[in-house]
């Protein structure tokens, strides 16, 4: 077992005025174990690699800044190598522009993971800091408190600021195709509980994550960007014969997101788009009649 009980990989760019106080509330945590945070800095054109160097340097014990590369490898690349240098019990994520309010959170998820080792994943509740300052304390009501991956592979219901799971890369190396889109979080809880584990959540508020900022901000301003990343996502896992335990659900997730990005187009009066979804819905669907129903909804509610 690893002397780390748990490594916090934080990944960060051109963030001079978050990340001190990022790292600062992870160095903050109250812990009866040993923590690392593994710092994943991708070659910032402002003084953000020389902070994080200041404070690995103040604490070797705790911080891994990896090697400055020499250039910008983008994020979802600095994100693998990140996360591929995280060696401890369990990984939990806090982005170089987000910070973490509750100075027990590292010690209430793992005493949590002890409890109940049928989890592999765990979330909490947070607040949204949006860049006019104000402060909303997100109250999504779940249905259920205990998550599958049948439920996962619908929908990303875990926001990473908050989130610590079971490392699992002794097992079997992260897949590769994660490389393809602009955020890793949500496939990598799906191949983390893959093959068994549930989704939980504490009913504290633990963290803060700063909305209308970074790589994946800019994709949720354009509803059908988002789902087209998700589809591909959903697609790949259902090509990965890593899952193949699990392919009836995720065809089900397939036509879901393709459904759900036809809509966007429609919202968007990206009609040719829409009806170019549509006519591969029909190809590929055996209820044509549904799919019909939906598309001339959708189409109707744009107009």
């Amino acid at each position: 077992m690893s002397a780390i009980t748990v490594s916090i990989f934080m990944l960060t760019y051109n963030q001079e005025q978050f990340i001190a106080q990022a790292i600062g509330s992870i160095l903050n945590q109250d812990t009866n174990f040993k923590y690392q945070l593994v710092i994943g800095e991708d070659c910032s054109e402002d003084n953000t690699r020389a902070i994080c160097e200041e404070y690995a340097v103040q604490f070797p014990e705790k911080i891994k800044l990896l090697p400055d590369l020499g250039k910008n490898i983008g994020l979802i690349q600095n994100y693998l190598r990140t996360i591929k240098a995280c060696n401890g019990e369990y990984i939990a994520i806090c982005d170089g522009d987000d910070y973490w309010i509750d100075s027990n959170k590292l010690q209430k998820q793992v005493d949590y993971f002890r409890a109940n080792p049928t989890c592999f994943i765990l979330g909490t509740k947070y607040k949204r800091l949006y860049s006019n300052g104000e402060f909303e304390l997100v109250k999504k009501e779940l249905p259920t408190s205990t998550y599958t991956f049948d439920d996962l592979i619908f929908e990303n219901i875990v926001t990473s600021v908050t989130v610590m799971f079971r490392n699992i890369q002794n097992q079997e190396s992260i897949p590769e195709w994660i490389n393809r889109f602009p955020y890793g979080d949500w496939p990598t809880y799906l191949w983390t509980i893959k093959d068994k584990g549930t989704v939980e959540f504490l009913d504290d508020v633990t963290a803060v994550y700063r909305t209308d900022i970074g790589v994946s901000a800019k994709i949720r301003k354009h509803h059908s960007e988002t789902a087209k990343v998700n589809l591909e996502i959903v697609k790949s896992i259902a090509s990965d014969n890593s899952f193949s335990g699990k392919i009836k659900v995720i065809k089900q997730s397939v036509l879901k997101h393709k459904k759900e990005l036809l809509a966007c187009y429609n919202r968007e009066k990206q009609y040719f788009k829409a009806f170019q979804v549509f006519i591969g819905i029909m190809f590929s669907n055996s209820k044509p009649v549904d799919i019909i129903k939906y598309y001339i909804y959708s189409l109707k509610k744009s107009i």
